[in-house]
């Protein structure tokens, strides 16, 4: 491997933006200094441009196995690293779901083989697999999954019992998806009554309701609260949640952290009129006041990462009545310029946004030697040139299945340059694909 020298970035680290030069050597950031000697190795001119640590994304839905007409682990690391995320954390609701030890490793197996980003993926909980949940090894696996709301077959944990045994028995972290069943059946039968099949997409939020996330989330809390479990929340979307949590307290002393999702804080509910089903995910899309809400949160610390629920299906499955389309979107490549464009409206600085996607994931998590541009850390790093505009269309979108719901969208943002391991995997619209990523270890 030959080493790499990156001169004269803007380097985006710990609070701080300081013009540095970054060696790396063998994989790893070896030197961080005002004026590195540049002989022997290979030199990238960062002038102008930001140098950040790679992405840390905790939440995708790579589709493998079983799902693959609509994405799988080499199409979307591929976009991942493309759009500045180095790591990954991928969930367990595949085809077979991930409810088992030994399925859970095939798919570790599978990403090594074709994994353009570092992986892990997420041991799922069912209401008939804990003696499988308590094996999770937590030094090699990212958390243990819990669906407290809709997902599809044997995954949707609704049986208080399981929910007890499983927090006051696991020692991992849990992650949850909380969304109250009951009373999305319930909202759900009321809007049918008005509408027939024919419910209209703005009733999304409705139906997958405040109150339907906030009795769900509210739950999970209390039952970690009662057990002295690590508890992850994933993907909040509403005001009502906000009060569920604390910023008083360091982040890795917190026993209790929240995730905000990229699209909860771009759209709300007035882009269902353009976006339609496109914008379905669950939880849904709701206010501006909403939106609004989440991201005072991520600014005061009472949400502590920023993720994608990065979830791809088919144009053509998008393309169907509001019951028939299925819920979720492609997001890991645009993650990155979307949250900058928000920096270019003033609403988020850059440390904040390497704060949220890169050491926070890293520090939640435990994430061994990721999520910081220090000296002996595996050397993850991003390029962005933050005054290169683009437009997101069909020519340029590396998803799988060949759609975006920034489509159109003018981006003053652009990723340069992605390093995995020290290897330069992303180069200026280029991708490296014999480079492959490694599985993330934790300080557990």
């Amino acid at each position: 491997m030959t080493s790499t020298l990156i001169r004269n970035a803007f380097v985006v680290n710990e609070g701080t933006t300081e013009i540095k030069d970054v060696l790396i050597e063998n994989g790893i950031i070896s030197q961080i200094g005002e004026s590195i000697a540049g002989e022997n190795h290979t030199v990238i001119d960062g002038t102008g441009k930001y140098l950040i640590p790679g992405l840390i994304d905790d939440q995708v839905h790579f589709r493998e196995p079983g799902l693959t007409h609509k994405a799988d682990i080499e199409s979307e690391s591929r976009a991942a690293v493309a759009g500045g995320i180095t790591s990954f954390m991928e969930m367990p609701n595949t085809n077979p779901q991930s409810l088992t030890q030994e399925l859970l490793e095939k798919k570790f197996a599978r990403a090594a083989q074709v994994s353009a980003a570092n992986y892990s993926f997420f041991m799922g909980a069912s209401n008939d697999n804990l003696e499988e949940v308590l094996k999770t090894d937590p030094k090699t696996v990212a958390a243990v999954k819990i669906f407290m709301g809709s997902s599809t077959g044997n995954m949707l944990v609704d049986n208080r019992e399981v929910l007890e045994q499983i927090f006051s028995t696991s020692k991992m972290l849990i992650a949850v998806h909380c969304e109250d069943e009951e009373t999305i059946l319930e909202n759900t039968e009321n809007f049918k009554a008005l509408y027939g099949e024919d419910v209209p997409i703005q009733m999304h939020p409705l139906i997958r309701s405040d109150e339907a996330c906030y009795k769900s989330s509210s739950m999970a809390i209390e039952l970690a609260k009662k057990h002295g479990t690590r508890l992850h929340v994933f993907h909040l979307s509403t005001e009502m949640e906000m009060d569920l949590f604390d910023n008083t307290i360091p982040l890795k002393d917190k026993m209790i952290t929240a995730e905000a999702c990229v699209h909860h804080l771009w759209f709300d509910d007035r882009d269902y009129a353009e976006k339609g089903t496109f914008i379905k995910w669950n939880p849904a899309v709701k206010t501006k006041e909403d939106k609004e809400a989440v991201l005072q949160a991520v600014l005061d610390d009472r949400i502590d990462v920023i993720a994608t629920d990065h979830a791809p299906h088919t144009l053509l499955e998008k393309q169907n009545t509001y019951f028939n389309a299925p819920s979720g979107g492609p997001l890991v490549q645009h993650a990155l310029v979307a949250l900058l464009e928000l920096h270019h409206q003033g609403k988020i600085s850059l440390q904040k946004i390497v704060e949220k996607t890169s050491h926070a994931p890293a520090i939640c998590f435990q994430v061994e030697k990721r999520g910081f541009i220090r000296e002996g850390y595996w050397a993850d790093l991003v390029l962005v040139d933050i005054q290169d505009p683009w437009s997101v269309d069909k020519s340029n979108i590396l998803y799988k299945c060949g759609w975006s719901p920034f489509e159109g969208q003018e981006f003053q943002s652009k990723v340069s340059r992605t390093w995995v391991n020290g290897n330069l995997v992303y180069d200026q619209g280029k991708l490296n694909n014999d480079i492959k990523g490694s599985r993330l270890l934790f300080n557990r």
